[in-house]
């Protein structure tokens, strides 16, 4: 992609706006983030001087804006396996497996997420930078279910615009163990991170960002809990933070859990059953087209390990 110039006059209605605003609203397949990042390094001018991001227009002022092309990336596209549940001009929406990482990271420069999406879509929305095209949202490594990747910058914008106002439904299927007390509840811990582990999120801290999770119980196994778990708010690991904080960790999450208590579920009948991972997974998305505005939702099946899981403490329950 080439270089793009453009340039505009302030209108009168436009007075008063901040620069980084005006432009956003002017571009809308560009993020205020991003002129923001333009202006401040001088590729922004106004009457042909360099102005702070907070420059107020005023009518008949003439902008000129420099957009240059997006930085060269080295990730290699990657010919693997996708589950995709939807995909259209705008996104694609995946049935993530576990085991898969979902972009490139110290320790994980190659096999992603990224990897793959870039081999099927070829085109990928910029705005989360060369090492995360397309990436809106996340999922863990060994968390599985349903992503949604942008296609464009204007997808991956009015995408991040509703996760951030919390318009997007997010529901959870995890199994936790131990035998949750009640049937349903709420946690409210505000989240950050820890301050020896760097690795690990910590809940009832000062300075945390507001978490809410809502749980409901599934099914129960006396060794373990199955929920349909809603979280509210996006934050790192926020799940497995909040189940943790309760007593009942996710099976399998050694990170939160001991691994003598989260990698062995014995059931009543004394059979054990090895969990090889953390068992969560997104079950269920909600969400407006970026383009239409369409509603649209999406439910991904469980992956073959945990539903075989499930299957076997199935059967150590008493016949009804």
């Amino acid at each position: 992609m080439a270089e793009e110039t453009f340039s505009f006059v302030v209108d009168i209605d436009e007075a008063g706006a901040r620069l980084d605003a005006l432009l956003a609203a002017r571009r809308p397949d560009v993020s205020r983030t991003a002129f923001l990042r333009l202006i401040k390094e001088g590729l922004v001018l106004v009457e042909g001087s360099a102005v702070k991001p907070s420059h107020t227009a005023r009518p008949g002022q003439e902008v000129s804006v420099t957009i240059p092309p997006p930085e060269p990336s080295d990730l290699a596209p990657e010919e693997i396996p996708l589950d995709i549940l939807y995909e259209d001009d705008d996104l694609i929406v995946i049935n993530k497996q576990p085991g898969i990482v979902v972009h490139p990271s110290p320790g994980h420069d190659r096999h992603t997420l990224v990897n793959a999406l870039l081999h099927h879509c070829r085109s990928l929305s910029g705005l989360a930078g060369v090492e995360r095209p397309g990436i809106v949202h996340r999922l863990d490594k060994d968390t599985s279910g349903v992503m949604i990747a942008a296609k464009n910058d204007l997808a991956h914008r009015r995408l991040t615009t509703q996760f951030a106002s919390r318009t997007v439904k997010k529901v959870y299927l995890a199994l936790a163990v131990e035998d949750m007390n009640g049937d349903h509840g709420t946690i409210e811990l505000p989240i950050c991170r820890h301050p020896v582990d760097r690795k690990r999120m910590h809940t009832g801290v000062a300075g945390g960002r507001p978490a809410k999770t809502e749980w409901e119980v599934a099914e129960r196994f006396g060794c373990a809990t199955l929920l349909s778990v809603r979280i509210f708010t996006g934050r790192t690991h926020q799940i497995r933070v909040h189940l943790a904080a309760m007593g009942h960790p996710v099976a399998g999450d050694t990170l939160y859990g001991s691994p003598g208590s989260v990698r062995i579920l014995r059931a009543r009948n004394r059979k054990e059953f090895k969990v090889p991972r953390q068992m969560l997974h997104a079950h269920f998305l909600a969400f407006d087209h970026p383009a239409t505005n369409e509603p649209l939702s999406f439910t991904a099946p469980l992956p073959e390990d945990m539903e075989t899981l499930l299957s076997g403490l199935r059967q150590t329950l008493p016949a009804a």
